[in-house]
């Protein structure tokens, strides 16, 4: 095939169909969390434009295309017009690196180190959130902006070293080896339970949602660091977030659920069963893998409609007592039991007994979990009110 072909038309046009595919995710995400937030709290969400409310995803568009654009005047104006854009120009490049099916069709590109490409371009996103805090010009946007910086390096943090579990499991920083070798073992969600946990919190203070919205907290910083953006600008903020969050789903997917596969030990529908099945197979990997994210962005949603928001102090021990020595612990453990219990052949199987020892330790710490949760609690004392002793 022609080398422009390959390497520049080819990449071009998988991009721009993954483009508008997530775009139209995004969209339709915005209606479903208004909707099921609407159901959760007892109340209508968007039912006005169009049957059940779905044109609204047209009206928003066009509403903010229309809206008045309002610049502060004591704004620096470069710095506050590119704080929009740091954020999104990452969250649609990453789309290039993730595959959403088996390649080489379903995958723009092929890198064996797109895991590492990956977490330097999303690390990138707070830059733009700190930008357009400080440059609006605004106490209420600064200190939002402040918050994301401390809150966004504080889960960098354990959201890396939660990966690095995986990679020792895995011993590749190919996302396509990554999901293969699920499956023809068993999903790293078993062997690398802890990990996962750690990585599903984190993706989740990573993009500010609730409970780790403190970087927006409308009821202390009226929306912080986007108070002072309007109109298409705001939109861009609201466009990253959601590609960001699609991002974060994506990896989890593809770290610890198996990717588009559906397939444990060789069994199932492996990468090679959907490739014989030609470009049937391909799309039905795809259905697949989207069907997975989009059940980690319905948790995103719970999420928001369960949780009250932390406060800041709690936030951040979170981060750095728990989630952080965690991480390291399981990194410890995860290296100790790969080198001394490697994999043996047992009657012409090849058997992880390491991979084994770590799955059935993690359904042990989930068990003993859900006994503690539900474990019958002692009633708590009486408590006397000092008004009523003086009372006595």
């Amino acid at each position: 095939m022609n080398p422009w072909m390959l390497y520049l038309v080819w990449p071009l046009i998988k991009f721009l169909i993954a483009f508008v595919i997530v775009q139209v995710i995004v969209a339709a995400m915005n209606w479903i969390e208004r909707r099921v937030l609407g159901l959760i709290q007892a109340r209508l969400g968007p039912n006005r434009v169009g049957p059940w409310g779905l044109l609204q995803i047209v009206a928003d568009p066009i509403k903010f295309l229309l809206k008045e654009d309002i610049v502060p005047s004591s704004a620096e104006k470069i710095a506050y017009f590119l704080g929009p854009m740091l954020p999104l120009v990452p969250a649609f490049i990453v789309f290039c690196l993730i595959p959403f099916g088996p390649p080489p069709t379903f995958a723009v590109t092929h890198t064996n180190v797109g895991l590492l490409l990956i977490l330097a371009l999303t690390s990138t996103g707070v830059y733009g959130i700190i930008l357009g805090g400080w440059a609006s010009n605004n106490k209420y946007s600064l200190m939002g902006g402040l918050r994301s910086a401390a809150q966004m390096v504080s889960y960098e943090v354990p959201f890396g070293l939660s990966i690095v579990g995986v990679l020792m499991l895995c011993g590749s920083l190919d996302l396509v080896h990554i999901i293969n070798y699920q499956a023809h073992h068993v999903w790293n969600v078993f062997p690398q339970l802890i990990a996962a946990f750690i990585f599903f919190v984190s993706m989740n203070a990573e993009n500010n949602r609730t409970p780790f919205d403190l970087p927006e907290a409308e009821s202390e910083l009226v929306a912080g660091y986007h108070t002072e953006y309007s109109a298409m600008k705001f939109a861009f903020f609201m466009l990253a977030e959601y590609s960001a969050m699609l991002v974060n789903c994506c990896l989890m997917v593809s770290l610890f659920l198996g990717g588009w596969t559906l397939a444990i030990g060789g069994y199932g529908l492996t990468t090679a069963t959907l490739k014989s099945m030609g470009f049937m197979g391909g799309l039905l990997g795809t259905v697949i893998f989207v069907v997975k994210v989009m059940t980690f962005m319905m948790i995103y949603i719970w999420f928001r409609a369960t949780f009250p928001r932390f406060r800041f102090d709690q936030l951040m021990d979170l981060g750095w007592k728990w989630m952080i020595p965690l991480a390291l612990i399981n990194i410890f453990v995860t290296g100790i039991v790969v080198l001394a219990a490697p994999e043996m052949i047992i009657n012409g199987s090849v058997v992880p007994v390491g991979e084994t020892i770590l799955a059935v330790a993690g359904a042990a710490t989930v068990a003993l979990t859900l006994f503690l949760i539900m474990k019958p609690r002692a009633h708590a004392p009486k408590v006397i009110h000092a008004s009523r002793v003086s009372e006595a």
